[in-house]
């Protein structure tokens, strides 16, 4: 797969980890969620400093979406939906996100 759309990449995850993902739950996965989360921030660190590894960002990147996207899948969320109904149409939220 080159260059996925969100759709795509969501299909993609739950394709390949629904049945694992599923059986984890919703609150096991949000933990797993949160460690990608942590790692991200570890690599953003070590960048600011001048110590990072560009290919390890890269992939704590990826992993946060990966799990992201797992989350949503369990919750039966379309996240490609959700991101058009609240910064498409609805245009987000003035001044965040």
């Amino acid at each position: 797969m080159t260059d996925p759309t969100l759709s795509e990449f969501q299909a993609f995850i739950r394709d390949r980890y629904h049945d694992t993902d599923a059986a984890r739950g919703p609150a096991h996965t949000f933990l797993w969620f949160m460690e990608e989360v942590g790692e991200l921030s570890e690599a953003l660190a070590l960048r600011a400093r001048g110590d990072g590894d560009d290919t390890n960002l890269r992939e704590e990147f990826a992993d946060v979406l990966a799990w992201l996207t797992t989350l949503a899948n369990i919750t039966g969320v379309d996240l490609a939906q959700a991101v058009h109904d609240k910064y498409v149409v609805g245009g987000g939220p003035p001044g965040t996100k």
